[in-house]
């Protein structure tokens, strides 16, 4: 990887971090929201891009348009696996014992478990009266858990997508595909709505992405504090 000089690295996490929380998106876009020249955004991207960290975004687009398309970028599986830190291995690892020893059902206990405390904390943040402000809230609360969310309208439907840029146990779910499918769960009851995953950053998307209809409002009492499979259990902990 390059070696980058105090001054320059900060900018440069900024634009890394930020294609992944905005991703895919294009060098303009970038500029406008950190405050820096196009010009300075994309000699960052080039070398981001050269240390296989970002990449452009092939989306294609329909045949007959004029003029190129904006070049879009995304966070590579490379650039993930620096975001996730150094503890993936030992977390699977951890993982591999608890099913070899207690069976595929112990893994799924402790998914459920391991995001019931995410929704015990996350429970008193989400209290607008509506799904899409939920929604909002809840991502605001991932964003300040490293997850790099955000919320995106879905044009012509009742529903909006909720992406998630960074995953801190990405490499782990890759094995592990019951943490994804708790979190979903957990999404669901936080939110009050069903929601259906799209796309995750462990099969290789560039984010996950969660789809959430908004077309209904739910009391915000209705929403459990721990799903009711932890509570019975009484936490597992």
């Amino acid at each position: 990887p390059h070696r980058q000089a105090a001054g320059a690295r900060r900018p440069r996490e900024r634009v890394r971090e930020l294609v992944a929380s905005a991703g895919p998106v294009s060098a303009a876009d970038l500029a406008a929201t950190l405050g820096l020249t196009p010009a300075a955004v994309r000699r960052h991207l080039a070398l981001l891009e050269e240390d296989d960290l970002v990449a452009v975004h092939d989306a294609g687009h329909p045949t007959g348009m004029r003029g190129r398309p904006a070049r879009r970028y995304v966070t590579t599986s490379a650039g993930q696996g620096e975001l996730s830190g150094t503890y993936a291995d030992l977390a699977a690892q951890a993982l591999r014992y608890l099913r070899d020893v207690a069976g595929p059902g112990a893994v799924e206990r402790f998914a459920q478990d391991r995001l019931s405390e995410l929704a015990d904390r996350y429970a008193d943040r989400l209290d607008a009266p509506d799904v899409e402000g939920r929604a909002a809230q809840l991502a605001a609360a991932l964003a300040d858990d490293g997850y790099a969310a955000s919320v995106r309208p879905v044009p012509g439907t009742s529903a909006v997508q909720l992406c998630q840029g960074h995953c801190p146990v990405q490499h782990v779910a890759e094995e592990f595909p019951q943490l994804c499918e708790a979190e979903a769960q957990v999404f669901a009851k936080l939110l009050g709505s069903h929601v259906q995953r799209l796309a995750t950053l462990a099969t290789g998307a560039h984010a996950c992405t969660t789809n959430v209809p908004v077309g209904i409002s739910v009391p915000v009492s209705d929403t459990p504090r721990r799903p009711p499979e932890a509570s019975a259990r009484g936490g597992g902990r």
